[in-house]
């Protein structure tokens, strides 16, 4: 029998018999769905009656009440009478009540979990809250839903709870499981957990799980590791490499840090294996030598620079201009970077010859791109312009540090006292124009030279060229110091730049001081709120600027949500352009794993009227999208390149060149216009110098390292963010004031090689491997040359009319006999290739790829080759290759440490440039820079 109206319980709920209100409160629960309206005018009765310790059925009064809030949309409130009501409240009911019930109570406790964890609340959490977070995480436990159980549970920062479920899986001798959970804490840990000190307490905790299983899995450790960046987790899992006797695991994963460990890492872990009997090869390894030697000599072996291209490029600008002579000399360096390839420096003397002043020191420096990496001879190649060497310009010596440090950067142990010594030298000569040129270099060396060490000395001698307040050395000791403490956090270090950035009276010097802040607090997160807050907060706009870019760092790759409301609102609101021309630049740092989403989020703002957000938004997509080929951000960009306001056009297609890097035309069919468009701008006398030199510059990347480098700025293997090329990209944006600095670009450039290196000798065998796709689809873009050749026509010969019809009589009979068949041959050949049909939707190569991966027939590409980041999931060891990877992954690149199954039988081994210049022949005569850039002695 139902009711009309709740009056008649309501009326019960007033008796004095307990027995009585209870029947009352049991109907009035059944019935409170419908009349809840009119229960809520009672509500003041129904708690009351909870309220009330004496009543037997108050838990059911709880309960009531919570349905009557639930109705309401209180939803707080009915949390905490459901949770009240105990036992009448069942978790496990179907219902909606519940469920939202339920929900919500996880919210609360996630807050209250939180607030408690940040510091931000004392008081005890509920433990009725508290018992339903638990009840619910047991439930999908139960029901053997553990990723959600484990989500839930970190984002409740209980990580005792997370460990206990990995643990119990574990003993249940479900290791694959429990190793595809670690992995996904892993990756939740690096990707979605917002606070930093919590993830390092994740990362510990799976390293430990880790290190104690039965059979440690070394791969996902070294990810940790990687993750963690500490080096005495480093020293904890290759003391358990060692132990378990695992010595070409233990090579891989060495390469694997030397790719994407800090050097402060690296330094730590090499320093303590050198105590200990350790595998020379190991501590080899770890200095970084053998890599970049393989990386060398595949760029050498491999190069495939469109010299034609540069050359026209070339031509089509004046070298008596500084700004076109930087823009080539940059292009050029980018071109040949780590190829250690002079040749084209050799064939134009004379142009080159025109540099002056500081073109001169971007020139000489670009030579420190070219032999990036080259960390055996780098040196000898850069004597012939050091101080000492007799070159008379401070321009060309103080480049010449600067461009030992882009050889050595990251790996600078060898060449750090050298340039200390420079800087020791020339700073009590401070304020003479020869020692501000070469303390300018030599700032820049040396911070690159000891990046992410935080080394005293270095920060000694370059705080005190800092403090001589004078704007060339300055300037560059102010980077220097950023580079050195590279995310150490510093408080002190943070304390003294902050403050000096206030008192200079060097503009240059404020700008590049808050710049350097933000290297500080690379990837330091909620621990840099306060520095940001104060360089947001300052009047001086060269320090909003330089807040901007530590909003960028300190929550790189993190797509926080606090960092991109901050950003976005200083773009369209900050009274300086550069200030607002920073914040867009700095969305792409913050989204740079979020990377797909950046086009929606800026496309706004690629309309703005103010051409420095423009530019801004232009770089922020370059950078977030940087060797992605995202149709998205191409199609924001192609506007920009066409946009009335020169630098926009310059940032768009420098932009577009970081996106498309590596691209080849059968990927994606717009590389061939998007060159086509950069050589018209470049070859344009009518267009602007700074839109030549974007098309220049953006030029030299298409085409960076002969063609067979990619802007990489996560590690596939480690999912860890690349440092170098992070602080190449944002040091690379500050060429807007300083033009020398645009080779920092080259940090952040990774070969794309497949090297297969064997374990025992560390030599690369020459072999073949499988590749499961056409053969064409990974091939270069044609060069400048082959499209300038199609171009050139003979002039046709004069034919009478009458030779012409009897000539077409002839040839009638010959086409419709011949002409048809070859026709319809080609037009099969067009049918065959093409990956779009008629009335079918267009299929994507990598669809097509993977339908027929393994049924296709693959072509072979040798050891030692270019592999794109597309192509690698597509290459594979034969099933019976000689030679045997050590670690299973789904994408072959990079260096791969094989084991040799036949290791008494010969095999053609790849001679690397350091082997040819060690065994087979001296170095070639160095060449010397002179005041007029001489290279007759290359």
């Amino acid at each position: 029998m139902s009711l009309t109206t709740a009056a008649p319980l309501l009326a019960l709920l007033k008796e004095k018999d307990d027995s009585v209100k209870s029947y009352a409160l049991e109907s009035i629960n059944g019935i409170v769905d419908q009349d809840w309206p009119e229960l809520s005018n009672d509500l003041p009765d129904i708690e009351a009656l909870y309220d009330d310790l004496s009543f037997p059925d108050r838990r059911m009064a709880a309960l009531v009440a919570s349905k009557v809030y639930y109705n309401l949309g209180e939803y707080e409130t009915a949390v905490k009478f459901a949770l009240a009501a105990e036992e009448c409240f069942n978790i496990e009911e179907k219902s909606q009540f519940v469920e939202t019930i339920v929900s919500k109570s996880i919210e609360m406790y996630i807050a209250a979990s939180t607030a408690r964890y940040l510091g931000k609340a004392t008081e005890e959490i509920s433990p009725k809250l508290t018992q339903i977070f638990e009840k619910m995480l047991d439930k999908c436990v139960a029901s053997a839903e553990l990723k959600l159980a484990l989500g839930i549970a970190l984002e409740g920062y209980r990580l005792d709870i997370a460990t206990k479920i990995l643990n119990e899986v574990l003993d249940e001798g479900k290791e694959n499981g429990g190793l595809k959970l670690i992995n996904y804490v892993l990756t939740a840990a690096s990707t979605t957990v917002v606070n930093s000190t919590f993830r390092v307490e994740i990362l510990k905790e799976l390293f430990s799980i880790l290190i104690s299983m039965q059979d440690t899995d070394y791969s996902t450790a070294s990810k940790v590791v990687a993750n963690l960046n500490d080096g005495q987790y480093a020293i904890k899992l290759f003391q358990k490499l060692k132990s378990d006797k695992k010595t070409e695991l233990l090579y891989q994963i060495s390469f694997d840090l030397v790719n994407s460990a800090s050097q402060s890492l690296l330094h730590t872990l090499r320093n303590e294996l050198m105590k200990e009997d350790y595998d020379s090869k190991v501590l080899e390894i770890l200095s970084g030598i053998p890599t970049s030697d393989f990386q060398n000599t595949f760029l050498y072996n491999n190069k495939n620079i469109d010299i034609g291209l540069l050359n026209k490029t070339k031509g089509s600008m004046d070298g008596k201009f500084s700004l076109f002579h930087t823009a080539v000399s940059v292009a050029n360096g980018f071109m040949h970077a780590g190829t250690t390839d002079n040749s084209f420096i050799k064939a134009n003397l004379s142009w080159l010859g025109k540099a002056q002043n500081w073109a001169k020191f971007t020139a000489t420096a670009s030579l420190g791109v070219i032999h990036k990496g080259n960390l055996v001879d780098g040196r000898r190649v850069m004597a012939p312009y050091l101080p000492g060497s007799g070159a008379s310009s401070r321009y060309i010596k103080g480049g010449s540090l600067y461009g030992l440090g882009l050889i050595y950067a990251g790996f600078g142990d060898s060449i750090l006292d050298y340039l200390k010594t420079q800087l020791t030298e020339n700073s009590s000569k401070a304020g003479d124009e020869d020692a501000n040129v070469l303390l300018h270099g030599a700032s820049l060396g040396v911070g690159l030279a000891a990046m992410g060490t935080a080394n005293e000395e270095v920060n000694e001698v370059l705080t005190e060229v800092l403090y001589t307040d004078l704007g060339t050395p300055g300037e560059a000791a102010a980077l220097g110091l950023g580079l050195t403490n590279l995310g150490s956090g510093d408080e002190q270090i943070i304390d003294n730049m902050y403050s000096f950035a206030l008192e200079s009276s060097h503009g240059s010097v404020t700008r590049s001081l808050s710049v350097g802040l933000s290297l500080v607090n690379y990837n330091r997160q909620e621990h840099a709120d306060d520095i940001i807050s104060k360089m947001l907060e300052s009047e001086e706009p060269s320090v909003r600027y330089g807040g901007a870019f530590t909003i960028a760092m300190a929550y790189v790759g993190t797509g926080n949500n606090n960092a991109i409301k901050k950003l976005l609102h200083i773009a369209v609101s900050d009274s300086d352009d550069d200030v607002r021309r920073a914040a867009a630049t700095s969305l792409g740092f913050v989204l740079l794993r979020d990377y797909t989403t950046v086009p929606r989020i800026v496309e706004l703002l690629s309309k703005s009227h103010n051409p420095h957000v423009r530019c801004g938004t232009a770089f922020a997509l370059g950078i977030a999208c940087a060797g992605k080929a995202l149709d998205a951000a191409v199609s924001v960009l192609e506007p920009l390149t066409k946009d009335p306001v020169d630098f926009v056009r310059q940032a768009a297609m420098i932009s577009l060149a970081l996106i498309m890097i590596q691209q080849t035309e059968k990927l994606n069919p717009k590389v061939a216009q998007i060159n086509e468009n950069f050589l018209n701008v470049a070859t344009n006398k009518h267009q602007e110098g700074l839109t030549k030199f974007g098309a220049c510059v953006a030029q030299g990347i298409m085409n960076a390292g002969g063609r067979n480098i990619t802007v990489q700025l996560e590690n596939p293997e480690t999912g860890t963010l690349d440092v170098k090329s992070v602080v190449g990209l944002l040091m690379f944006t500050q060429f807007w004031y300083w033009y020398p600095l645009a080779h920092f670009l080259s940090l952040s450039f990774t070969p794309t090689a497949v090297v297969a290196v064997r374990a025992s000798d560390l030599a690369i065998p020459k072999f073949e491997l499988n590749c499961f796709s056409k053969e064409d689809t990974f091939s270069y873009p044609k060069m400048y040359e082959v499209e300038e050749s199609k171009q050139i026509e003979k002039v046709a010969a004069a034919v009478l009319s009458t030779t012409a019809r009897a000539k077409a009589r002839s040839k009638k009979t010959k086409k419709d006999k011949e002409e048809k068949p070859e026709e319809e041959v080609v037009k099969k050949h067009e049918d065959k290739e093409t990956v779009k049909h008629e009335d079918q939707k267009p299929v994507s190569l990598e669809e097509e790829f993977s339908k027929n991966r393994y049924s296709a027939v693959p072509y072979k590409i040798p050891n030692m080759t270019r592999v794109l980041p597309q192509q690698s999931k597509y290459v594979t060891f034969d099933k019976d290759s000689r030679f045997v990877p050590v670690r299973k992954s789904k994408n072959v690149s990079g260096i791969i440490i094989v084991v040799d199954t036949k290791p008494a039988e010969p095999v053609p081994i790849v001679e690397t440039v350091r082997e040819a210049k060690d065994v087979n022949a001296p170095l070639p005569t160095p060449f010397k820079v002179e005041d007029e850039i001489d290279f007759d002695r290359l």
